[in-house]
């Protein structure tokens, strides 16, 4: 696991007082007998992802075991302990998918992206993710990219979809 830092998502800018925050916040679930998985939630909702340091104060401020919370980050597929590209591609790769050609998209999209899945492009604007299954198996291979989601996709489509992610079609938000 990294300790990277990752761009806060919350309007605090220090990271003492990020900290600070959480320590609050860990302490406040802790007494009401709340969920870790509500503070992991709100954690990463403020870093973007959990690293190693916040892993510990919310470990430490909830009394669990460090291990207690690596598990549960492990877990569910939600969190993450590498900071997240600002979009995050998610191709399936259930039965139908997978034999209509799911696999040649994620290779294509690793060749494009110069990535793994798992990984996040140097600029932070992708992600890229395995499905086993996004429930549009008829028009397999399909893929999404955040909410929204590509059926019937093929290596020479990858192009004209990401572009549609690009700064400046952003911009109108056309091309979705």
């Amino acid at each position: 696991m990294s300790t990277t830092k990752a761009a806060c998502c919350c309007d605090c800018e220090d990271e003492g007082e990020k900290l600070r925050l959480i320590e609050e916040m860990t302490a406040e679930y802790k007494a009401q007998g709340k969920s870790l998985i509500q503070v992991l939630y709100m954690a990463q909702g403020m870093y973007g992802c959990l690293p190693m340091d916040v892993q510990k104060v919310i470990a430490d401020g909830m009394g669990v075991p460090l291990a207690h919370v690596s598990s549960v980050l492990s877990f569910y597929s939600f969190f993450t302990t590498q900071p997240r590209g600002e979009h995050t591609i998610r191709v399936c790769l259930g039965t139908a998918c997978y034999v209509r050609g799911g696999k040649k998209i994620v290779e294509e999209l690793q060749k494009m992206l110069g990535i793994e899945v798992g990984e996040t492009t140097a600029d932070r604007k992708f992600s890229l993710e395995v499905a086993r299954c996004i429930g549009a198996c008829g028009l397999a291979p399909s893929m999404m990219i955040d909410d929204d989601v590509f059926k019937q996709v093929r290596p020479e489509k990858l192009p004209e979809i990401l572009s549609a992610y690009s700064d400046s079609a952003q911009e109108g938000d056309e091309g979705k």
